[in-house]
């Protein structure tokens, strides 16, 4: 069992009130919001303007685009471990944005000279950057909050993550539907995100080097390889990243086939994939959040296995609600909305998001927790590689089913169900999370 050392009554929210934690989370969250800002209003860009790029259309620009942006996170994020865990964190952290200013400054007059083509290299650049802050994000946490305040934290910045993430979806096609002329609002707005995350990046407080004496592998591959075999020295650890894994593949499955669902099922526009987006992510913000309450100020797993249980519950629903439809006219938010009928879906998304906060949440400050200091940001690093992975295995697994003649609906159900044998297999390796789950539903 974990346990905290204070389970006295603790709100999380204070947490956005300390210098401690306040100055680091809108630095994160800012750069998750200037990142889907760029990446999404670089899409919309070419596609509105009808601009090839490198002989590639608008629907291969926007796969390609996705790729560019994980590939780094694959390429970058052992040797970033390492720097992480060998260097004080908080000039780290602004290195990171001071180079994503000097990112925007170019995408600035890329965009005002119209060089499209080399967006794609800024783009890939975006996530060089982004791979560099990730390991030092979660291995921050553990060094400036309490163990009773591990679970508000990462909450926070899990929550506030995926809402930067759509509403930097949302935001980035506004700016470039704004000036449908030139670039400048875009440029404008990615520029004052950057400056914007360094000032608050420079109010950071500093922190102790874990491993000043690290000699750095620059050897991407065999770091890689070393890096994983940390995270499996215990097993827990390992799992625990293989839950947060199985969350980001969940996520992607659910993003990604919003906007195929809305235009074929629901016969809706962009602004309704927009509004559908931002309710599942919605739903994650409250899941975390709630998972404080849940745990009552402690590291508890056993509400993992109630976030696996709601996912699979909502998501078969998703199969049921999608089954009944026969919509035949163009539908548009306010129509949605109208009909009340709709709203099981509103619900069915909000708490498959807020669900999978509850599942994922617990393994992020377990990590914190049980890791071995000196290792943590290498072992934050193997996270990052392998939720990649996970998540372009979502893309791979989704082309393959849906080319099988399988429908939208129907892929939700088969990965609701496979949800419940992943679990299975994963809750019954480890018995802790059936141990604290068996206790909370005494309790």
């Amino acid at each position: 069992m974990l346990k905290s050392r204070n389970t006295s009554n603790f709100n999380q929210f204070k947490l956005l009130t300390q210098k401690r934690f306040a100055p680091f989370f809108f630095t994160q969250f800012l750069g998750a919001f200037n990142d889907n800002i760029f990446r999404n209003g670089l899409i919309i860009l070419l596609t509105f303007k009808g601009i090839e790029v490198f002989g590639m259309n608008a629907s291969q620009i926007a796969n390609v685009a996705g790729a560019l942006f994980i590939l780094p996170y694959f390429l970058f994020s052992a040797i970033a471990g390492q720097i992480a865990d060998k260097y004080e964190k908080s000039i780290l952290i602004k290195s990171t944005k001071l180079l994503e200013i000097i990112l925007m400054v170019t995408a600035t007059f890329v965009l005002i000279t119209e060089n499209y083509s080399f967006l794609l290299i800024i783009l890939f650049l975006m996530g060089f950057q982004s791979s560099l802050f990730g390991p030092v994000k979660y291995a921050y946490i553990p060094q400036k909050l309490k163990l009773n305040e591990l679970i508000g934290g990462n909450a926070l910045v899990e929550s506030g993550t995926y809402i930067a993430i759509i509403l930097g979806l949302v935001v980035g096609g506004l700016a470039v539907s704004i000036s449908q002329e030139n670039d400048y609002s875009l440029a404008s707005l990615l520029l004052l995100m950057a400056i914007l995350g360094y000032f608050f990046s420079c109010k950071i407080p500093s922190t102790e080097p874990t491993d000043p004496t690290l000699k750095i592998n620059w050897n991407i591959f065999s770091e890689i390889k070393k890096i994983i075999g940390f995270s499996k020295e215990k097993d827990r650890i390992f799992l625990y990243i293989i839950g947060i894994s199985w969350f980001w593949f969940y996520g992607s499955v659910i993003t990604l086939q919003i906007p195929a669902y809305t235009i074929n099922i629901l016969m809706g526009d962009e602004s309704l994939t927009t509004f559908l987006l931002a309710t599942f992510a919605i739903g994650i913000g409250i899941g975390s959040l709630a998972c404080e309450r849940l745990s009552r100020n402690k590291i508890e797993l056993g509400i993992t296995p109630i976030g696996a249980i709601g996912l699979s519950l909502f998501t078969l629903d998703l199969y049921f609600f999608s089954s009944n439809l026969n919509i035949v006219t163009p539908m548009s938010i306010k129509l949605f909305l109208t009909n009340l009928s709709n709203w099981r879906l509103i619900i069915d998304l909000i708490m498959i998001g807020a669900f999978g906060g509850i599942f994922s949440v617990p393994f992020y400050a377990a990590i914190q927790e049980q890791a071995e200091k000196k290792f943590l940001s290498r072992i934050i690093a193997a996270n990052n590689i392998i939720n990649a992975i996970f998540m372009v295995s979502a893309s791979l697994l989704a082309i393959s089913i849906l080319s099988l003649g399988f429908s939208i609906p129907e892929f939700f159900a088969l990965i609701s169900v496979l949800n419940i044998f992943l679990m299975i297999i994963m809750h019954f390796n480890s018995k802790i999370f059936l141990e604290r789950f068996l206790c909370i539903l005494k309790n």
